[in-house]
């Protein structure tokens, strides 16, 4: 099968079930991809430039277009994770670490999801470097990696409001609540609804032995009581999800965010502080305004006192390409202090 036959067949919606070589398969894979992001644009003629919204919106379809039609080439899996095909590679721990234990039923599953897979696992195995922890955060499948670092720099540098107690909100990985543990704070209290998420957050605080400082607790926000200083730092994008892996960036109608601002106050102590870790790239796309978040804050019976900003060194955010540069290239990140108005 030629590369622009099974292009074809899957841009019409038809999956392709490899059985043949593996590395043949990746090859397949990568000259359908390159079709896809060398296909010309169609450009009406006196079209104006699109707003940034417009633009956030046409990149998020051609995203999805593109890991659709990518997804149509299937290969297959025996009871045992295992692909039965010549010189594939040995998936079964990073399919456990995904889909848990084998379910006994053979299945097919996306080469590119099988690749991902692999990706993941490597990540967990290796980690990432974290300075202010002192060692490295494994991220699992579907948990946000901290790879931009400029969230825990502002977390590692603002004065500490007090060191007897903190709560984390949606730790993720657990790596705010490391950092807090690293600063002295004696107690620290980290939720998580995700299961995977809370699995992943225990094995990172128990691997850097900060497991009598911070307690991980299934919650949905908050937990019991209150804290003089409350940390979150939820998605920053107000749209939907269309994977797993993007719930960490995605927040359908600032629920997460709302939530936080709304049960803020009733969870701080008197003089407490909560820090909330935000990107303004989604006012940048016009997903949201800043007025739009002062209200919010203003409803909660929350004032702001006090802002830290870092602009982010990703390398996305100097790349002219990027269709979202205009916005990436304002990006800025800021912790802002809130306190009980």
């Amino acid at each position: 099968m030629t590369a622009d036959h099974a292009y074809r067949l899957a841009c019409e919606g038809t999956a392709i079930l490899w059985r043949g070589d593996f590395q043949n398969a990746r090859q397949l894979l990568q000259a359908m991809a390159r079709r896809i992001d060398n296909k010309p644009r169609k450009i009406k003629r006196h079209a104006t430039e699109p707003s940034p919204i417009e633009a956030f919106n046409l990149h998020r379809l051609a995203q999805s277009q593109r890991a659709r039609t990518l997804a149509m080439l299937v290969l297959p899996l025996d009871e045992q994770y295992a692909i039965p095909l010549r010189r594939a590679p040995i998936v079964r721990e990073a399919c456990e670490e995904a889909y848990g234990p084998p379910s006994d039923e053979a299945s097919v599953v996306s080469l590119r999801e099988v690749l991902g897979l692999v990706g993941a696992h490597e990540w967990r195995k290796k980690g990432v470097e974290i300075g202010a922890v002192g060692g490295r955060i494994h991220p699992y499948y579907g948990v946000f990696s901290p790879v931009r670092g400029e969230y825990v720099d502002l977390i590692a540098n603002q004065p500490l409001p007090s060191k007897e107690l903190a709560f984390d909100i949606g730790t993720g990985t657990g790596v705010l609540a490391a950092v807090l543990a690293r600063r002295g704070v004696e107690r620290i209290v980290a939720t998580e609804i995700d299961a995977r998420a809370l699995a992943c957050a225990r094995e990172n605080i128990g691997g850097l032995g900060l497991d009598r400082q911070v307690k991980i607790v299934e919650a949905d926000m908050f937990p019991e009581g209150r804290a003089p200083l409350v940390v979150c730092n939820p998605p920053w994008l107000p749209a939907r999800p269309s994977a797993t892996i993007e719930h960490a960036i995605y927040d359908p109608e600032s629920r997460m965010l709302r939530g936080f601002l709304d049960g803020l106050a009733a969870h701080l102590t008197p003089g407490g502080e909560g820090w909330l870790i935000l990107s303004d790239f989604a006012e940048h796309l016009g997903l949201r305004t800043r007025a739009q978040l002062q209200e919010w804050v203003d409803k909660a019976g929350l004032k702001v006192d006090g802002r830290i900003d870092i602009k982010p060194h990703h390398p996305r955010a100097s790349d002219k390409s990027d269709p979202l540069y205009a916005a990436r290239s304002a990006e800025v990140t800021s912790l802002w202090r809130l306190v009980a108005a």
